[in-house]
């Protein structure tokens, strides 16, 4: 479930800055019809029976384009549509990450209490990491992929959970460096959010998304998806691209784990979530300040990161990937522009992609 991105343009990295986009762009077409076959040129190697993509555009909160690509189910010849929900790996962190935000403002919780606060069966390396810590990547806590046990998970039906990760990691007596010292992306530290989720609400980790966030906000369909416990609405499965031909790879042994990466939605559920991080039906200003404000540089010199958010000049984004999945959704505040691009295949990553799109929607504002 790592997030993998790949940003080949130097750009500024203050909040202020402009975002990059890769040189030798086409000419943007005028229209919505010359837009449209635009788009469509860039979505090439998704259209047919493959593995597809939906695509959103969204400008001052109307959406100029939600289109499906492809397909969603091979097998069944299913075709993505707007309302196909992927697994959004990563970018599920922006949602785990508002769980804590509003925790802390129901005073449930604070963001510098220390995690073994909520965690007590963590050993004593973890004694001086923070919420706030595991929030922005900061912790130096251990990679828990890196750690699982092998062969219990190997049998393709047994997964982990988020009960798991903190399982593994109570007998990891050491970290990647002092807390607060450093930067190390952690899917450990979000699956343990998700358990300090469930500590501080006395609620499951998907019913507090979904009490809390989805359904206030009208994400009906969008679940932290739990085999045996809730289904996937009109669900793509993901597909890998193996010695010349596409196969199913939907589920590995870590997709089971929810505050990292668990979360199925739709372009049409993210319409609703970007507009609640615009104003306080969701989140207070003070939150979203936190959430959306650079706390730590990252391993990549353009990139800082927030609470959920990683930020590059003035965008606000993530990627996610998972097997079979790559999506990414990427905002521009400042001009009220947001691109998604969520995708049920191995590859290529999508962020490029997005950017690509998001100049043919501002002819007159580049955005490079």
């Amino acid at each position: 479930m790592r997030t993998i991105f790949l940003l080949t343009a130097a750009v500024a990295a203050s909040i202020g800055g402009c975002s990059a986009v890769p040189s030798r762009e086409p000419a943007r077409p005028a229209g919505d019809a010359g837009r449209d076959a635009a788009v469509a040129a860039l979505m090439r190697d998704y259209i047919g029976r493959v593995p597809g993509a939906s695509v959103l555009v969204l400008h001052e909160g109307r959406p100029l384009l939600r289109r499906g690509y492809g397909l969603a189910n091979l097998e069944a010849a299913t075709a993505a549509t707007p309302q196909t929900h992927y697994r959004l790996a990563s970018v599920s962190k922006q949602f785990t990450s508002a769980a804590v935000l509003l925790l802390a403002e129901d005073g449930k919780l604070r963001l510098d209490d220390p995690i073994k606060r909520w965690l007590p069966s963590l050993p004593a390396a973890c004694d001086a990491m923070t919420i706030r810590q595991l929030l922005s990547h900061t912790s130096g806590l251990i990679d828990y992929e890196e750690v699982m046990p092998h062969g219990r998970y190997d049998d393709g039906e047994r997964q982990m959970r988020d009960a798991d990760v903190l399982r593994v990691l109570e007998g990891q007596n050491r970290a990647y460096f002092a807390a607060g010292r450093g930067y190390h992306y952690s899917n450990s530290g979000y699956a343990l959010l998700a358990l300090i989720v469930e500590q501080a609400s006395g609620r499951r980790y998907a019913e507090f998304l979904r009490e809390r966030i989805f359904l206030p906000l009208g994400m009906h369909d969008a679940v932290a998806y739990e085999r045996g416990v809730s289904e996937v609405a009109h669900r793509a499965y993901g597909y890998s691209f193996e010695q010349g031909r596409w196969r199913r790879t939907d589920q590995s042994p870590t997709s089971a784990v929810l505050g990292d990466g668990g979360v199925y939605a739709s372009i049409d559920d993210l319409p609703r979530w970007d507009a609640a991080l615009y104003d306080d039906r969701l989140l207070s200003a003070a939150s979203r300040r936190l959430a959306f404000a650079p706390h730590t540089p990252t391993d990549q010199a353009e990139v800082e990161y927030g609470y959920g958010w990683r930020i590059t000049g003035e965008t606000l984004w993530h990627s996610g990937e998972s097997i079979g999945f790559r999506n990414v959704f990427v905002r521009w505040p400042q001009r009220r522009l947001s691109v998604a691009v969520l995708s049920n295949r191995n590859e290529p990553e999508p962020y490029r992609l997005a950017l690509k799109i998001a100049e043919l929607y501002l002819p007159d504002a580049p955005i490079h």
